[in-house]
């Protein structure tokens, strides 16, 4: 048999034609199971691992070490990355996109099952470390598979729109496992507003938002199990232009544009995590010990309010993207963060605990929401188009998932080590998102407008 052949049998479903419903759902509530899943973890990261999953000693080092395996899964995202970039490239979007969802799904459910270091001792952040890195290498190939699945299904002049649609699963992700958390929090006995303190919290209930997520993928299979393939992938495979391997085929011809892609991601990657699992720990980290020393639950409050206008301004910057295009975008809201990074002692560096410094906070977080969403959006267009359908899903995952590392991985880690050395100070956790969004300046400024791309035709090179 073959490849055109053999790949077009797995496909399946050959002549459906995804109505924008299936595209919208098959690429919102993957991507919002996954995100779900990730900050999960980020949240515990946080607030209990430290506590329960590593010896007792110096609460900044466990925080590290806790934040050390949370930044592990981005290690193994680029792995994820080439490997379902090969399936997606070889065997089609929605195949890859099912397994990478079950695989996360697992791994999540397993978390919440998993002993502690008082029960097991080291073997418990051992198992914590292998599951990690089951997640990193399951999100490496869900969001490009997402995304490809929103633009490569999209009309010409809405690519950047549909591309926000798996970008929303961030913001939604986010507030549902944050607002689990909370109503956790709510339900159980504690002393005080501060989850930190209940010791049935700590005892088994943060183990339910990792349970609760075997719900949320079936749901998750069910929408993309009835998914067509593609029709752009679908004419790749009668051409003949699947390629053998897509790895060698990305480095070979489209070296330049993962690194461009890799550091276009970059700042997007650094304000998240420090908007989002960084300023957490700050947050709730008590005033004797250079925090802000807000409770818990009014902190997640706040941060879900900012997470608003993140889906807000995600959804909105589509349409501005197909408008004035995605690389024009992304310049101007690279320059307001990198703006927005010089000012982080205005925000943060306050009467720390007092009503002003809590209303100067949510500023920060709504000012830093609107400009990550301004961000995040248009790459789930830019990125894809960026390269050609026959190493699309490569391409774009491995460019999207080195940056992680760059990025994700290090952001919470780097903080908070600048947060400490600076003795509290959050100057020079400001300077180090500037001179990352510096660097995805100029990367932007090397990389070619891409709204124009003929995303269906174009195959830079022949097998």
């Amino acid at each position: 048999m073959s490849t055109t052949q053999e790949t077009s049998a797995q496909t399946g479903h050959k002549s459906g034609i995804n109505t924008p419903a299936q595209v919208i759902a098959a690429s919102l509530v993957g991507t919002t199971i996954e995100f779900y899943d990730f900050y999960v973890y980020a949240t515990a990261a946080a607030l209990v691992f430290p506590k329960l999953f590593f010896p007792a000693g110096n609460d900044t080092v466990n925080l590290l070490s806790s934040f050390a395996v949370f930044g592990a899964a981005m290690v193994a995202r680029p792995l994820g990355a080439i490997f379902f970039g090969h399936l997606g490239d070889r065997l089609g979007r929605k195949t890859t996109l099912v397994i990478s969802l079950l695989t996360m799904g697992i791994a999540t459910f397993i978390i919440g099952l998993l002993p502690t270091y008082q029960q097991i001792g080291l073997w418990a952040p051992f198992f914590l470390l292998i599951l990690r890195l089951t997640q990193g290498f399951a999100l490496g190939g869900e969001w490009s598979g997402a995304a490809l699945v929103a633009t490569e299904n999209a009309p010409a002049d809405k690519r950047a729109l549909y591309g926000t649609f798996p970008q929303l699963g961030a913001p939604i992700g986010f507030i549902i496992a944050n607002g689990l958390f909370l109503i956790i929090n709510f339900a159980l006995p504690h002393p005080t507003s501060s989850v930190l303190q209940s010791e049935a919290f700590l005892a088994w209930g943060w183990r339910i938002p990792f349970i609760f997520s075997a719900i949320m993928v079936a749901v998750g299979m069910w929408v993309r199990v009835k998914l067509n393939e593609s029709e752009t992938f679908k004419k790749a495979v009668e051409q003949d232009k699947v390629v053998k391997s897509p790895l060698v085929d990305t480095f070979r011809f489209h070296f330049k544009e993962v690194v461009l892609g890799t550091f276009a991601m970059l700042a997007t990657y650094v304000l998240f995590y420090l908007t989002t699992t960084w300023i957490l720990s700050f947050g709730t980290t008590t005033v004797d010990k250079n925090g802000l020393g807000i409770p818990y639950t009014q902190f997640v409050l706040m941060q879900i309010v900012g997470v608003i206008f993140f889906g807000i301004f995600t959804l909105v910057s589509g349409p501005w993207a197909d408008k004035i295009g995605r690389r024009k975008l992304l310049i101007w809201v690279t320059v307001a963060i990198i703006i927005f990074g010089l000012l982080f002692p205005l925000f943060l560096d306050f009467h720390h605990g007092s009503p002003a410094s809590v209303w100067l906070v949510e500023a920060f977080l709504i000012i830093g929401f609107i400009m990550m969403g301004i961000t995040f959006g248009p790459m789930g267009a830019f990125l894809p188009e960026m390269f050609p359908t026959n190493v699309r899903y490569t391409g774009s995952a491995i460019a999207y998932n080195i940056s992680s590392i760059l990025g994700a991985a290090l952001a919470p880690i780097i903080a908070v080590a600048l947060w400490r050395a600076a003795g509290g100070s959050t100057w020079m956790v400001g300077v180090y998102l500037a001179i990352a969004s510096v660097l995805t300046l100029i990367s932007l400024v090397l990389t070619k407008e891409t709204k124009d791309s003929n995303y269906n035709e174009e195959l830079a090179f022949e097998n």
